[in-house]
């Protein structure tokens, strides 16, 4: 049989990472399935995208293609690793040690050294596109099944904006999202009313998440088993990113800013300006001679940490009247005329 390169058909290199392969499978897959192009060439190719990103978007598949090397050239003449030349997989025949691949769209040899992990209790079409999740091996004549570890694929990650007061207030916040994911009905292969043939799926979905107290801009939350789901039971885990949106406050490491605005008149003599803060209205003196971007720190009035709370900077800032009166502006005109 001959040796078929996976990464090669992907358009990827050999050390890609789960997103890069994900990302390269999906735009291949637009371009050649059979419902957008309808040529021979592009039917084998979209067969064989499919089985090359069921090899390397599943973490012991490629784990095993990958032992076999990184010399091999496509086309090249391949021999079945050990305990794999006299196996015959024949799902339709039955039999403890028959697994027929026929139907399934997979290659010999993808089969000669994937069929241990297909599993036995599936019809072949099915079998063929639906696998991964256990492991068949021959002992004592029989069957044995075990649990494929959880693929990477089934975790998600999303960025989840806030504000000062959500994070204060430390109730749960909703987060709804939609999340592409591969078609369970159809795989990708022709009409499909559930995706309309395009193989791929938007899920819409909402979950609350507690933040922990002293979050910080670019902390991830996760949230365990709220990912995908595989048709095995294996659930991943949603990860969420913190990112710090607010328009009234500011992020400077853990302490808050906000704005405070005088007029000219108040930087120079001082005054006392009554502010909102997260933890109510407060009174501060502002000095005389201030300048604008100058901060007065406010301790123990911003975020919650683990202990007690962060500051917040009252960072000021001069403002001038749009439309002064007659009156202002001579004012303005003399204190000019002393400088």
């Amino acid at each position: 049989m001959k040796y078929k390169d996976y990464y090669e058909i992907l358009g990827v290199s050999r050390d890609a990472d789960a997103s890069a392969i994900k990302s390269a499978y999906r735009k291949l897959a637009r371009k050649y399935h059979p419902d957008v192009n309808k040529t021979k060439e592009a039917e084998e190719k979209f067969k064989d995208i499919n089985e090359a990103y069921e090899v390397l978007s599943d973490k012991a598949k490629r784990q095993r293609y990958d032992s076999l090397g990184a010399n091999w050239q496509g086309g090249a003449d391949y021999t079945p690793p050990p305990g794999f030349e006299n196996f015959s997989f024949n799902f339709n025949q039955g039999g403890a040690q028959s697994f027929d691949f026929g139907g399934s769209g997979f290659s010999d040899f993808f089969s000669s050294l994937f069929g241990d992990m297909m599993g036995g209790g599936m019809g072949a079409q099915q079998a063929g596109q639906n696998f991964g999740g256990f492991d068949f091996r021959q002992s004592a004549g029989r069957q044995r099944r075990t649990e494929q570890p959880k693929s990477e694929d089934l975790d998600i990650t999303k960025n989840l904006n806030v504000t000062a007061k959500e994070i204060f207030d430390g109730k749960p916040i909703s987060v709804t999202f939609n999340d592409m994911e591969k078609c369970t009905q159809c795989h990708g292969g022709g009409y499909c009313p559930n995706c309309g043939g395009t193989g791929i799926v938007s899920n819409k979905k909402s979950v609350k998440v507690k933040l922990p107290k002293g979050v910080t801009e670019g902390k991830k939350v996760r949230l365990k088993g709220e990912g995908k789901a595989d048709a095995y039971g294996n659930k991943g885990d949603l990860y969420l990113i913190v990112h710090f949106k607010d328009t009234e406050y500011e992020l400077e490491g853990e302490n808050l800013v906000k704005e405070v605005e005088i007029t000219p008149p108040e930087a120079v003599l001082g005054c006392s300006k009554e502010i909102e803060t997260l933890h109510g209205k407060i009174t501060i003196k502002i000095p005389a001679g201030v300048s604008s971007g100058q901060s007065l720190r406010l301790k123990q009035m911003g975020l919650p940490k683990t202990s007690g709370y962060s500051d917040l900077n009252a960072k000021i800032k001069i403002v001038v009247t749009k439309n002064p009166s007659k009156e202002v502006l001579d004012l303005y005109k003399k204190l000019l005329a002393l400088q």
